[in-house]
């Protein structure tokens, strides 16, 4: 079978358009072959070229192209929204030894209207949570560095929204870290207009944002992998 290429077609977008009309099992099992070829093949190779670049930046993250990509089934026991199939084809890679609690990775998805390329750390567990807080009590200089870079700016925007209203338990309104410390998720994100899945450059357009944003996600990361300190170094690379 010829490789498949990793931008995506026109059929992919109509079907993930019509999708969103028929979001229904009805509909989507006798079209599933056109799911498979139209979407979820480019998005394979996609994967793939992204995981071979990041063998150079961001080893601790390439793992099979198949247990990045995100299922299109959606987990509706807890939702009052009982649709079947989300909206769009997604894929996560997470840190070797945080795949079952997450942690902070690379986010990828492409959908009818958008294509969103992220980096961080999402509504993570309490644990992780409190972690990520405690550690940003001390090294919020340092990561508020790694949030400003230049050219990371250039290309991503910081994660808005999900703030708490209040200081966390503990933590003086004070602090000058505030502003991070009531966050309950962390990272940088870009929205890209549909037409760039089209293009064969959609690769290196992931490629190098996930690569401006691995200091950041090594940062996420430190708290939560156990990772010993560094004595009397600069906790990050800055670039």
């Amino acid at each position: 079978m010829a490789k498949a290429n990793p931008c995506f077609s026109p059929e992919a977008f109509k079907f993930l358009r019509a999708l969103k009309r028929n979001n229904r099992r009805e509909w989507f099992e006798p079209r599933k072959h056109l799911f498979e070829q139209e979407i979820k093949r480019p998005m394979l190779s996609l994967i793939s070229e992204v995981t071979a670049a990041m063998e150079s930046f961001a080893p601790e993250h390439v793992r099979p192209p198949e247990k990045s990509l995100l299922r299109i089934y959606r987990d509706v026991r807890f939702s009052s929204d009982k649709s079947p199939y989300k909206q769009h084809i997604a894929a996560w890679w997470t840190r070797a030894g945080l795949e079952k609690t997450s942690g902070a990775g690379f986010y990828l998805h492409i959908a009818a209207d958008e294509v969103v390329i992220a980096a961080g750390v999402y509504m993570p567990e309490r644990a992780q949570l409190l972690a990520i807080r405690s550690w940003l009590l001390e090294h919020h200089e340092d990561f508020r560095k790694l949030l400003n870079e230049r050219r990371l700016r250039r290309s991503m925007k910081t994660f808005e929204g999900l703030a708490l209203t209040r200081p966390p338990r503990g933590v003086s309104p004070e602090h000058p870290a505030i502003d991070l410390l009531k966050c309950r998720q962390w990272g940088v994100a870009a929205t890209l207009p549909v037409e760039a899945a089209l293009k064969p450059s959609l690769p290196s357009e992931v490629i190098k944002r996930f690569r401006l944003s691995t200091p950041l996600v090594s940062a996420l990361n430190e708290p939560l992998s156990g990772a010993p300190p560094r004595a009397r170094k600069p906790l990050f690379a800055l670039y």
